[in-house]
């Protein structure tokens, strides 16, 4: 097998070109082919992998953008490949943790073949009777955001209402099943009709509606909600938390997850309704998921039963082959994708 002999390889690879201000365009990246020996350097504790599958996430126009952020993930470095969370095969491991032969899910590059040199920020894939896709969404980064968000940041009580945002997305999708598993009422808002059918008849929400279609927002968060919300899972700030703020509950929680209305704007828009937060004793709580990832096992514990006697559904959107990577990676700021977006780079 390649990887033993140490052989020279073709590897095409998704390369970030420049920072990026305002809306992204597909030619902030470019994908080119370079060689390289399939042999790890002598004495590194990294390993070497084969890419199967990579996820397009919200956050990853923030990293197209130069950083200050300390603790933050550091911004796509202009001449290198794009890095983000995929699905691998072990070719060669220096570290204990991985043998040749293993799946991981983690931190990997946009490419055929990536060396990755912090394998302690991977997981090992242990369950194979799910999609391996599903490492990329309801079984990695997504899926853990969706249950350390709702469970632990918006401490939800049975029979509360739940409103979310960007809901059929790779987040909110699982938020809303989260909810209605847990005994909530949720509604979702989304872009396009097809994605609040989504809500309503595959996810079971109790209702969603298109955020494009409401002249109001205010209004229609009264309408589904006439006695206020709970919690609010946040997915894109904006006019969107500003309602949100008017029709929150005493006491309610919002958990903010992300804002990708704000994502491509040169100058953030304002949030007029604050005081909202004081008046109904509102707790707002941003969150990042890499402080909740010890609690994968546990996750896994809820969650693996449950797609098996499909109580969570998931929908993915799959774009195939490297060359259609950044499309899909900047189709998630018009809404292109239904669901979660993976991209496929070699199935086996």
């Amino acid at each position: 097998m390649a990887g033993e002999s140490g052989e020279a390889v073709k590897n095409k690879q998704v390369i970030f070109r420049d920072y990026v201000s305002g809306f992204p365009k597909e030619s902030a990246m470019e994908v080119r082919e370079s060689t390289m020996k399939l042999r790890l350097p002598e004495g590194s504790n990294g390993l070497l992998v084969k890419n199967l599958y990579l996820s397009c996430d919200p956050y990853m126009r923030t990293r197209m953008a130069k950083l200050d952020v300390p603790g933050y993930v550091d911004s796509f470095k202009p001449g290198s490949p794009i890095t983000g969370y995929g699905v691998a095969r072990v070719l060669e491991s220096g570290h204990p943790n991985f043998k040749k032969g293993d799946l991981l899910w983690g931190f990997t590059g946009w490419e055929e073949y990536s060396l990755i040199t912090a394998p302690e920020t991977c997981f090992k894939i242990e369950h194979t009777d799910v999609p391996l896709s599903y490492y990329t969404g309801l079984l990695g980064m997504p899926g853990m955001t969706a249950y350390a968000g709702f469970f632990e940041v918006c401490s939800p009580k049975k029979g509360e209402t739940v409103f979310i945002s960007a809901a059929s997305g790779a987040v909110g999708q699982l938020v809303g099943q989260f909810a209605k598993l847990f005994g909530c009422y949720v509604v979702g808002s989304a872009g396009s009709k097809e994605k609040v059918d989504l809500l309503k008849n595959k996810f079971g929400f109790d209702d969603a509606f298109n955020y494009k279609e409401e002249l109001d927002l205010d209004a229609a968060l009264k309408r589904y909600f006439p006695e206020g919300i709970d919690i609010y899972f946040e997915n894109v700030g904006g006019k969107m938390l500003d309602a949100v703020l008017l029709n929150m509950k005493i006491h309610g929680r919002i958990a903010a997850c992300g804002m990708i209305s704000q994502y491509n704007l040169e100058q953030p828009e304002g949030v007029h309704n604050l005081m909202n937060l004081i008046l109904k004793q509102v707790r707002m709580e941003g969150f990042l998921v890499f402080d909740y990832y010890h609690l994968y096992p546990k996750f896994l514990e809820m969650v693996l039963p449950q797609i098996k006697e499909g109580k969570i559904v998931y929908v993915e959107d799959i774009a195939k082959g490297l060359e259609d990577a950044p499309a899909a990676l900047i189709g998630l700021f018009s809404g292109h994708n239904v669901g979660k977006q993976v991209v496929v780079v070699s199935q086996e």
